[in-house]
């Protein structure tokens, strides 16, 4: 069994930045590719960034590209979530998963592990 467990959320002001983290544990071939989701109050849940554990390819949602940066620590099995420019409509609780495709996918469907979330909240 694959078991996610997120930390760094926050408060912050806008153009801050914070640091998520993302520790994994169980066997590696059920979390091929790492993801990140969020999801605001009565909205979706939706697609933030995406990684595989081998290679490090990456995918992002249009609407962080350029300020946030998903990276890995093989050695440490953790994936972290960089974010930069913070805007208020980053504001959400933020969700680790894992899937055992090779493809990163976009789409919640797609991952078969879940973290219990982070909150995180920018404010003016």
């Amino acid at each position: 069994q694959v078991q996610l467990v997120e930390s760094g959320g926050g408060l912050v002001q806008a153009g801050g930045s914070l640091r998520l983290s993302c520790a994994a544990s169980g066997p590696t071939f059920r979390r091929t590719v790492m993801g990140w989701f969020r999801q605001a109050p009565g909205n979706e849940r939706e697609f933030v960034a995406g990684i595989r554990w081998t290679g490090g390819r990456t995918k992002y949602a249009e609407s962080v590209k350029g300020r946030f940066t998903i990276s890995r620590d093989n050695a440490k099995n953790t994936v972290y979530l960089q974010m930069n420019n913070l805007k208020p409509e980053d504001t959400a609780a933020y969700y680790c998963a894992a899937s055992r495709w090779e493809v990163i996918g976009q789409t919640q469907g797609e991952y078969d592990y879940w973290g219990q979330g982070t909150q995180v909240t920018v404010s003016e």
